[in-house]
């Protein structure tokens, strides 16, 4: 009687998270109203964390599309490309029409993050920054345009990280516990633009789950501009840029029948596993790691 009762409920949530043939509109105004009600929640308690301690100002930009390598707004393209890539999902999930999705669903991480960026722009603390901008517009223009010339997603904004020294210097800056680092800490942190080979090749006999991902990532940095040798406690270092060739995997191109195991699927494919990768940077030349995060 368990095992049956299990396999029923197995498939029901199954069934469940089973993308709806034609327009649920229960489904569709669930999604409008989640995303709405997530938004709006994640937007009140950024305004309390981490704005209300600064000051107000009158709403201005400021220009730092030369900090942190750029790594930041390599950051804001994977956020925009990935909030957008669920909303899209979400409404694909409720029966919503593909011009829909893209539209109200892909817009989404647009949106959101440029909202948290009007709210940069009234803190005196930071700014609002058209750099910022761009990389979201980016990030939802990759996701649009390889739906419209593809019907699928080929390349795909991938992320890993590492812990690194650095954080040790300026912990209120770089993160002082692992989760913080992984937010904060540019050093330790990759991005990937990981592309599927078989979708190139439809007609080969490549794996269809088999990618080939170019990394970039940037190391010394303690500050986000070249002052960071000002600081006392901090050891004179040197900014330079880091590419990487790896290869990937695109769990979504897993087979299976459980629509469980393919959400589960969508969800860790936003990272990048580990694999043996060349690494190449100007200071310091060739370097391969037999298992890079």
């Amino acid at each position: 009687m368990v095992i049956i009762q299990n396999t029923f409920a197995q498939s029901s949530f199954n069934k469940f998270l089973k993308p709806s043939d034609t327009l649920n509109k229960k489904r569709q105004n669930t999604v409008f109203v989640s995303e709405a009600v997530l938004a709006s929640g994640t937007l009140i308690g950024l305004n309390q964390l981490w704005y209300a301690d600064y000051p107000r100002s009158s709403f201005h930009f400021i220009n730092d599309n030369s900090e942190w390598m750029q790594m930041d707004k390599v950051g804001h393209l994977y956020s925009s490309y990935h909030i957008g890539r669920l909303g899209a999902e979400m409404l694909n999930w409720s029966g919503t029409s593909k011009k829909k999705q893209l539209i109200y669903g892909a817009g989404l991480g647009f949106v959101f993050l440029t909202a948290v960026e009007v709210m940069d722009g009234y803190s005196s603390e930071w700014g609002a920054s058209m750099g910022d901008v761009t990389a979201n517009a980016t990030g939802t223009a990759l996701y649009v345009s390889q739906e419209l010339i593809w019907k699928e997603q080929r390349i795909t904004p991938k992320f890993s990280f590492h812990t690194t020294q650095y954080s040790n210097y300026r912990p209120d800056v770089l993160g002082s516990t692992f989760t913080e680092q992984i937010l904060k800490d540019y050093n330790g942190q990759t991005y990937w633009f990981s592309a599927n080979l078989h979708s190139f090749s439809k007609g080969s006999k490549i794996p269809k789950w088999l990618n080939l991902a170019l990394g970039y990532g940037a190391e010394g940095m303690i500050t986000g501009n070249g002052e960071q040798n000002a600081l006392i406690s901090s050891p004179k270092t040197e900014k330079y840029r880091q590419f990487y060739l790896s290869f990937d995997a695109d769990l979504t191109k897993i087979e299976t029948k459980s629509h469980f195991l393919k959400t589960i699927f969508k969800i860790f494919n936003t990272v990048k596993i580990p694999a043996p990768t060349i690494e190449y940077s100007a200071q310091r030349g060739f370097k391969f790691s037999a298992m890079y995060f």
